[in-house]
């Protein structure tokens, strides 16, 4: 059975929803968040003395927070300074925000 393939376009706004969700998708990063918001901000090595995980893991998930710009560091030698990035962070609850009231109308499934 031929299926026809169609070539889907995302906007800029879905695009960067799924960056955020990705970003968003480890337990791990989302207490990062939490202890962020808390804080207001803090060193890598807080978050290694608060999560039991190597320095290298809590990096890794800091990396993919930062690469989504839920997150923004400053550096202060040798340590790195992070907090929230509040502009995005608005951002982020906007598409999300979009997209599930989005759904509220139109959930019809019957089966």
């Amino acid at each position: 059975m031929d299926r026809k393939l169609e070539h889907i376009e995302y906007n800029k706004s879905t695009e960067q929803l799924a960056q955020f969700a990705k970003a968003l998708a480890h337990p791990t990063r989302i207490a990062i968040l939490k202890y962020l918001k808390e804080q207001s901000c803090c060193f890598t090595g807080d978050l290694v003395d608060i999560f039991p995980l190597a320095q290298s893991t809590i990096s890794q998930h800091l990396k993919e927070l930062k690469n989504a710009d839920l997150i923004q560091g400053e550096l202060n030698p040798p340590k790195i300074k992070y907090c929230i990035n509040q502009k995005k962070w608005q951002l982020a609850q906007e598409l999300f925000n979009d997209f599930f009231t989005s759904f509220n109308s139109q959930l019809n499934c019957k089966i």
